[in-house]
């Protein structure tokens, strides 16, 4: 999404959205302005909302990713419409629009960016010096009756993908990118690691079996988390609380080198130095995770395996088509993300509070906006 404004109709009748006004504050409002429909725009009636670990870490100790003052593209600060992760359905077009029409069904890639600064320029807008989201960052958002985006923004939904699996796109394409951006491509077989077993990771592994990986362990300390991770089709699950992990990755692997590519989606300090020291030598650790904190990092982790780190962070447009693509050839298969779907009347009670209170038993609360009303 560009520097292209958001016009918003102040004399109409008000609509019903989700908005963050700071730290454990989302309230349902049913006054807040429609968006008006502008060139090269497209107005879409949002459907199914997916609940993302940013949205709680803003719940619970934000604002941190929403902006507190005018955000340097949208204008806008809190309060703000929440929700980034979301299909719909197309409800008008703007001037000029010619991909898409009115009733289709759609995903919206909510990446904010600036088109001119210098990461923006190297093709990397997705780490634009003043990006956001949005559904984080102003530009309306999910959680909402409409909302209106650039047309470079919006994806149709292959035919017979259901809108609820729409909403998974967005957390898939974060794990298309981050296999995009290793090695795997110049591995005849890849062996892979992946640590943590939430909806990254999960999303991780899904992902490398649709790309042909033969060998994906998960390495994930929560049992039902486990389960997860085996259900959707990893070939080895280590629990780093009961085994070395490095030394059993290294076994999986066949005893004479450890894992091609090693994966951190957990973000936890153990999980760097055991990806670190899993990886054979001149592998690659990807990290994927976002960090709240620095860390302890001993740079011979790496050294004496000639190991490489890169980081990785959200997606491109190529992420979204790849993604898209896999569903509908059905190498893709993500239904069994979605573990609850609620009415946005009950976001925080059944979506935010069951996420942070009782994480290991979900994997994506879907908010099905048009439940209730």
């Amino acid at each position: 999404m560009t520097t292209t404004a958001i016009q918003v109709d102040t004399a109409g009748k008000g609509m019903r959205a989700a908005r963050y006004y700071g730290i454990k504050d989302i309230q349902i409002k049913n006054d807040v302005p429609r968006p008006q429909t502008g060139d090269g725009q497209v107005k879409i009636e949002p459907a199914f909302v997916g609940i993302c670990g940013t949205d709680l870490h803003e719940y619970m100790g934000g604002p941190t990713f929403s902006p507190t003052e005018p955000h340097p593209i949208t204008k806008e600060k809190i309060p703000i419409t929440i929700g980034h992760e979301f299909s719909g359905v197309v409800k008008e077009v703007g001037k000029g629009v010619k991909g898409f029409t009115v009733g289709q069904n759609v995903v919206v890639q909510p990446t904010i960016y600036c088109t001119s600064c210098g990461a923006c320029k190297n093709n990397a807008e997705n780490a634009c010096s003043k990006g956001g989201f949005v559904g984080l960052s102003g530009a309306g958002g999910g959680m909402s009756e409409e909302v209106v985006v650039p047309e470079l923004a919006v994806f149709p939904l292959p035919k017979g993908i259901n809108l609820d699996v729409g909403a998974l796109v967005e957390p898939l394409a974060v794990a298309w990118h981050a296999v995009d951006a290793s090695p795997i491509a110049s591995i005849k077989e890849p062996k892979c690691i992946v640590f943590g077993g939430g909806p990254i990771g999960l999303a991780v592994i899904q992902v490398l079996l649709a790309r042909g990986t033969k060998t994906v362990i998960s390495v994930e300390v929560a049992k039902m988390r486990q389960e997860f991770a085996k259900d959707f089709g990893a070939h080895h699950i280590i629990d780093p609380t009961k085994e070395d992990v490095a030394k059993k990755a290294l076994e999986l692997c066949g005893g004479e080198a450890g894992p091609d590519i090693a994966f951190d989606c957990a973000g936890v300090p153990a999980s760097v130095k055991a990806a670190c020291e899993s990886v054979k030598s001149r592998g690659t650790v990807i990290n994927v995770a976002i960090w709240e904190k620095e860390i302890p990092f001993n740079p011979n982790w790496l050294v004496f395996r000639e190991a490489t780190y890169k980081a990785v962070l959200g997606y491109q447009r190529k992420d979204y088509e790849g993604v898209l693509a896999a569903l509908e050839k059905g190498t893709l298969k993500p239904e069994a993300m979605i573990t609850s779907k609620i009415r946005m009347d009950d976001l925080v009670k059944e979506g935010y509070m069951k996420l942070i209170e009782e994480k290991d038993k979900h994997v994506k609360i879907l908010v099905d906006v048009k439940a209730g009303t």
